[in-house]
């Protein structure tokens, strides 16, 4: 961190020495390393910290990403889905106006009515009778 070689910290003592004196020296050297010790905590602390965010902002950054990438995966997958909607809808009624323009041009059967009978033996021989047929009705 410092380019601190052994002259100058022999240096840095001797001027200790002379400024504290002998007998507080040792409390002093204790003083100044403890504050260097905090110093170098505070440090790695806030250094870990500056880490921690900046991978939790890389780790948001990523799931951002992955976020457009799905939101972009889903509104084609909706578009899509709504192309074949429609399309499934045109071919549906494309083909109930075919089926109902082909009904329209083919003749229905006449409806068969319950009571009428088809004329037997008998009822022609009541007809020669009474000079009329009954089972047909003129139209």
């Amino acid at each position: 961190m410092f380019d601190i070689g052994f002259a100058e910290l022999l240096l840095i003592g001797v001027v200790g020495l002379l400024v504290v004196g002998p007998e507080q020296l040792p409390g002093a050297v204790r003083t100044v390393l403890a504050w260097v010790n905090r110093f170098r905590r505070s440090f790695d602390q806030i250094r870990t910290e500056v880490r921690r965010e900046l991978h939790n902002d890389e780790i948001m950054q990523e799931l951002k990403a992955e976020s457009q990438q799905l939101k972009q995966q889903v509104r084609e997958t909706t578009q899509s889905v709504e192309q074949e909607i429609q399309a499934l809808g045109n071919q549906a009624s494309d083909s109930l106006q075919g089926a109902s323009n082909t009904a329209d041009s083919v003749p229905s059967p006449p409806p068969a009515s319950s009571s009428a009978t088809p004329p037997t033996a008998t009822s022609a021989a009541e007809a020669d009778d009474s000079g009329t047929d009954k089972s047909s009705n003129p139209v």
